[in-house]
């Protein structure tokens, strides 16, 4: 068990070190040569980069030390230490990577930038950790409640938009709007964690299926006894309700077991009640 814990946290370990990297990438090489900001903190970070002499990698550290102190508090040790890496590097990276012009086009260059940034934020985020800045703030309001964790970063950024458009011009905040847009949309694509899914298991193997279920995942479980209406077989009726992110693993689980159990799978627009949000 100890191997496997130590096993994944090196995949999402490597996993946030690349996000990082293709955030850097994205605004040194599409957003910053066209004055385009991108979302939180580090659309912050590049503005007073281009207004004053201090490098945007510095600006993005001393930025988020604050939310990475309230986070440790709020969000737990291994998501803060997680966050601090991807921090690091994303500001190393920003200093290393050199500024350079990939497109002319300032609307290519803030799709481009945005998808990219999108993917490096969606990953990171499903390694279980975070680029900081605005991603501590929306992930601590996706704990309370079932929101789009893009759409909640494209809100919070209402106010870079707008000094995009008073300092640069409000073609660059038309272009900076476009590129936290398309940001916000592949982050929702990758990061799915606000989707719930109900599953209705039907099988012989009940006992076995449950027991695995509560010892591999944090959910509850209510069982119904149920027969065949054709063969008139006894079978149990498990139904529960999962996080996207854990559905692969229990597809696996249920087929290890009883691979001719009959799995419904629904996605749930709501949750009432007792539901653990953070896992």
């Amino acid at each position: 068990m100890k191997e496997k814990i130590s096993r994944d946290n090196l995949i999402h370990l490597i996993i946030i070190v690349v996000g990082s990297l293709m955030i850097s990438a994205g605004f040194n090489l599409f957003f910053i040569p066209h004055s385009i900001l991108s979302s939180g903190l580090s659309g912050i970070a590049i503005l007073l980069g281009l207004i004053t002499p201090f490098d945007t990698g510095l600006l993005n550290f001393v930025l988020n030390l604050p939310l990475l102190i309230i986070g440790m508090f709020k969000l737990g040790k291994r998501f803060i230490i997680f966050t601090i890496i991807s921090v690091v590097v994303t500001s190393m990276a920003l200093y290393i990577i050199p500024v350079i012009k990939v497109a002319s086009d300032p609307l290519l260059s803030s799709i481009f930038g945005g998808v990219i940034g999108g993917v490096g934020v969606g990953i990171i985020l499903r390694a279980s950790g975070s680029s900081g800045g605005f991603d501590i703030v929306a992930v601590l309001l996706t704990l309370k409640r079932d929101i789009p964790l893009g759409a909640i970063l494209s809100g919070l950024n209402a106010v870079v938009v707008i000094f995009s458009g008073f300092i640069f011009g409000w073609d660059s905040a038309l272009n900076t709007l476009i590129g936290i847009y398309a940001s916000g949309k592949v982050i929702d694509t990758i990061h799915t964690r606000h989707i719930k899914l109900t599953l209705m298991i039907i099988t012989q193997k009940g006992d076995e299926i449950q027991k695995r279920l509560l010892e591999n995942f944090y959910r509850g479980i209510t069982i119904m006894e149920g027969y065949g209406a054709y063969t008139g077989e006894k079978k149990k009726i498990l139904m529960t309700v999962i996080t996207r992110y854990q559905l692969t693993d229990i597809k696996q689980l249920i087929n290890q077991y009883d691979p001719k159990a009959f799995v419904n799978i629904t996605e749930t627009k709501e949750v009432m009640g007792l539901f653990e949000r953070n896992r």
